[in-house]
């Protein structure tokens, strides 16, 4: 398994910059505008890199630490991309306790990716999550907005093929 949650370098385009020196630029100097220009940059480039960090902090006069800090702090933000094929397993109490742990270590150990990583193709991410609200289904996985339930490990190497792995 990979140790490295970034599998996948930063691919930033520069259309990507431009768009977000724009966003910088009409927000510089509004107060409380970190937020709201995180978000815009999340929605740009699908995730907060260190690089985009960067532009933001060299742009806003912001220190990277406090960017960092906000990006790390809401869930709402992402420093790791996310694949084509997003999946997440529900380690919550039902589902954990039914074997999702094993799931979530097989699709890890298949990918070569830890929680939070994407795969060098930008093919697959892997996420955990506490509750779908599938309860019922256990153990739960969903990749993209299809849902897996009342899984075994046995189950996981078919269903990713049927995604390209």
């Amino acid at each position: 398994m990979a140790n490295s949650k970034t599998a996948v370098p930063f691919k930033g385009t520069p259309e990507q910059a431009e768009q977000l020196r724009k966003v910088i630029e009409d927000h510089r100097k509004q107060k409380g505008a970190l937020m709201p220009v995180l978000q815009k940059a999340q929605d740009i480039y699908g995730y907060l890199p260190i690089e985009v960090q960067e532009m933001i902090s060299l742009g806003m006069d912001i220190p990277l630490e406090e960017i960092y800090g906000v990006a790390t702090f809401y869930s709402q933000f992402t420093l790791n991309p996310k694949g084509e094929n997003k999946i997440s397993v529900c380690l919550g109490t039902a589902c954990y306790v039914k074997g999702s742990g094993e799931i979530f270590e097989r699709i890890s150990q298949k990918l070569g990716i830890s929680s939070g990583g994407c795969t060098q193709d930008g093919k697959f991410s892997l996420d955990a999550c506490r509750c779908i609200g599938a309860c019922g289904l256990a153990p739960v996985m969903t990749i993209n907005d299809e849902v897996y339930g009342r899984l075994t490990v046995e189950d996981v190497d078919s269903i990713l093929e049927r995604y390209g792995a």
